[in-house]
């Protein structure tokens, strides 16, 4: 019987000394991996608890944020009133025509002479183109206040108050700013104190 060489004897681990496929090589390389495992583990539960921590945060964030540019935005608006200047030039300093349209003789000259008195810079009075039917007052562009206190004075309305243009009834402006057309309502309101007027004097003689 032939003796066994050294070749005929196998070893119980592969020449690395790792063992076979039932080996303790083997379970010691599946144990050092559930530590990596774990961590994983971990690291994904970390991450979905930080999530859920900054949306809770998050909202009341924005919402204070949004609070506090409401309150910072917020102004208050005052209505504005336009204001008016008026400047009011002196009677001796604004000349005025009386234009007889109401075809009563001498009826510019009582009116102007009644206007003069109250300190008017008067024109020698003129006939008009037309008779109207009712007096007028006309100014130039910035005398309307000083036309609103004469019709005030001759007692005409507002409404009897107006801009002057080409087809107020005079042949030539001259050097007028204020243009009062005397109608037949002028006109007897002017006999009428005349009238009163003389009336008075004569009792005063009378007497």
């Amino acid at each position: 019987m032939a003796t066994p060489s050294e070749y005929d004897v196998q070893p119980a681990g592969d020449s690395n000394g790792r063992g076979d496929s039932n080996g303790r090589g083997d379970s010691g390389g599946r144990n050092g991996g559930f530590p990596t495992l774990r961590a994983l583990v971990v690291l994904v539960v970390f991450v979905a608890v930080t999530v859920l921590v900054l949306s809770e945060i998050h909202p009341a964030a924005t919402k204070a944020a949004a609070g506090s540019t409401v309150a910072t935005t917020t102004t208050t608006t005052r209505p504005t009133h336009p204001t008016t200047t008026t400047t009011t030039i002196p009677a001796n300093k604004v000349p005025v025509v009386v234009a007889n349209a109401s075809g009563v003789t001498g009826a510019a000259a009582k009116i102007s002479s009644q206007l003069a008195a109250s300190g008017w810079d008067l024109l020698t009075p003129v006939n008009a183109t037309s008779d109207v039917a009712t007096s007028s007052v006309y100014y130039v562009a910035g005398f309307q206040p000083e036309a609103n206190t004469i019709a005030t004075s001759l007692h005409l309305s507002a409404s009897a108050v107006a801009p002057y243009t080409t087809a107020v009834p005079i042949s030539s402006l001259g050097t007028a700013e204020v243009v009062v057309v005397a109608g037949p309502d002028l006109a007897d309101s002017t006999a009428s104190a005349a009238t009163t007027t003389t009336a008075a004097a004569t009792t005063t003689t009378a007497g």
